[in-house]
């Protein structure tokens, strides 16, 4: 029998990463459902990622308000930094590191830990006994990736800006009230929305890709690895690709405040 092409074997993996979130999606309304298991995934994914995550975000709220800086006051918009800075990162950068270190932190050692349950039978086994993993394994990790997700972003956002607004105020000459005041006159509800709504559907994808990559490990503890490794660059890819076409959509179908 010919081996599959990589195509072949390319669009099979994403058909089967499509069939395991629909399946997490029908099994979330599926009883029993395991509320203590979701709650400690929740945590860990949180205690593993804060950290990290806030301490990306200070220097990416400072590079973002000292590059905008500079090239505000080339123009002669100087008092427009804030609004500018604040909403690169309350819709675009907050959302982005928050799923990365969840991808790299918590969905890893997800990974590791299904793809270990999997080599060494653990996963076979619940099916025999008839239980369902997607259910068992799956669904907490998700729902624990998501509220993570959630959480971080809000962390995310609050450090940048004030990362951001410190830089803007300290090492520019800002004035603190025209930070302020621009960001009031050009943002609405709807740029911390999207944010959020970015968060959930990252939180979706890194957590989905961590528990299918680990459900389909090769045997051994080289499998488990490259598990993990291909776990994190499928997320990186598939988030800078969703983020394009959400923002697309979010520019083009809600109008800007003052346009």
């Amino acid at each position: 029998m010919p081996t599959p092409s990589l195509a072949v074997r390319a669009l099979d993996s994403t058909g089967n990463l499509f069939a395991l979130a629909l399946d997490t999606l029908r099994a979330m309304f599926r009883r029993p459902f395991s509320a203590g298991e979701a709650l400690q995934q929740f945590w860990f994914v949180v205690s593993v990622s804060w950290i990290p995550a806030m301490l990306i975000s200070i220097p990416l709220g400072a590079v973002i308000a000292l590059q905008l800086g500079t090239l505000t006051k080339q123009i002669g918009a100087q008092s427009m930094t804030g609004a500018a800075s604040v909403l690169a990162v309350v819709q675009q950068a907050a959302p982005m590191v928050t799923t990365l270190v969840i991808a790299g932190a918590g969905g890893a050692a997800i990974c590791a830990e299904i793809g270990s349950r999997t080599i060494r039978d653990e996963v076979d086994a619940m099916k025999v006994m008839g239980l369902d993993p997607v259910q068992r394994l799956v669904v907490p990790r998700v729902i624990g990736c998501v509220g993570a997700a959630v959480l971080l972003n809000g962390l995310v956002s609050v450090v940048g800006v004030l990362g951001g607004y410190f830089f803007n105020v300290i090492l520019q000459g800002g004035t603190p009230g025209a930070y302020l005041s621009s960001f009031t006159a050009l943002a609405q509800i709807n740029d911390l929305w999207v944010g959020e709504i970015k968060a959930v559907i990252f939180g979706v994808l890194a957590g989905i890709i961590a528990c299918y990559r680990g459900l389909n490990t090769a045997p051994g503890p080289k499998g488990v690895g490259d598990s993990v490794n291909q776990s994190v660059v499928i997320t990186f890819l598939m988030l800078f690709f969703v983020n394009f076409v959400l923002t697309a959509l979010y520019l083009t179908l809600v109008p800007m405040k003052g346009a």
